[in-house]
């Protein structure tokens, strides 16, 4: 038995690429092992995957940061529609939900559809972040885990924790074992 019923994972999208590409087959097909063996144990997950194997901030400061978030959201929906692929290829029912309108490749998000995919075995692919500018697909997990009930959110991601700097371009970046609210907002 599950110890929790739903959950939201959120995945970043250097999940499923290896640093060079933006996907990796053995990367997609672990993502999408590891969420049918929930989902065959009885666990209704929402997946939330970020998009930074695709598309990552701005190329050029003179970008305007509005259409540079909006990049970033598209770059989300593709990721969606991969691991979907992979998940129904396994023969786990997988269903793709959008902020954006995009009838032709997902479902437009409302959390009363997204709570009957997960409700009725499925899986919940939550793409597109928030549909809002400046915004992180962190936050949109967090959303959609208080729209949808979830009992617990997971993060899987390439970074082991909260560090001073961002560990992937600063050397000297500190990690940060314990941090509280206040802290992190100075």
């Amino acid at each position: 038995m599950a110890i929790y019923k739903r959950i939201i994972l959120k995945l970043s999208g250097e999940a499923l690429g290896n640093g060079g590409a933006c996907f990796d087959a053995a990367r997609v097909d672990a993502a999408a092992d590891v969420i049918a063996r929930l989902a065959e144990k009885g666990v209704e997950p929402g997946v939330v995957i970020g998009g930074g194997n695709i598309w990552r901030g701005r190329f050029t400061e003179a970008m305007n940061p509005v259409n540079a978030d909006q990049m970033g959201m598209l770059a989300t929906i593709i990721n969606a529609l991969c691991v979907e692929d992979a998940l129904i290829r396994r023969g786990c029912r997988a269903r793709v939900f959008t902020a954006q309108q995009m009838d032709r490749f997902a479902r437009l998000y409302t959390a009363r559809e997204a709570d009957e995919t997960l409700a009725s075995g499925g899986v919940a692919l939550l793409a597109g972040g928030s549909g809002n500018p400046f915004f992180t697909t962190d936050t949109a997990a967090s959303l959609r885990a208080a729209e949808l009930k979830a009992d617990a959110v997971f993060k899987g991601t390439t970074v082991d924790g909260v560090y001073d700097a961002d560990p992937r371009t600063n050397p000297g970046a500190k990690l940060i074992r314990d941090i509280t609210y206040q802290r992190a907002i100075e």
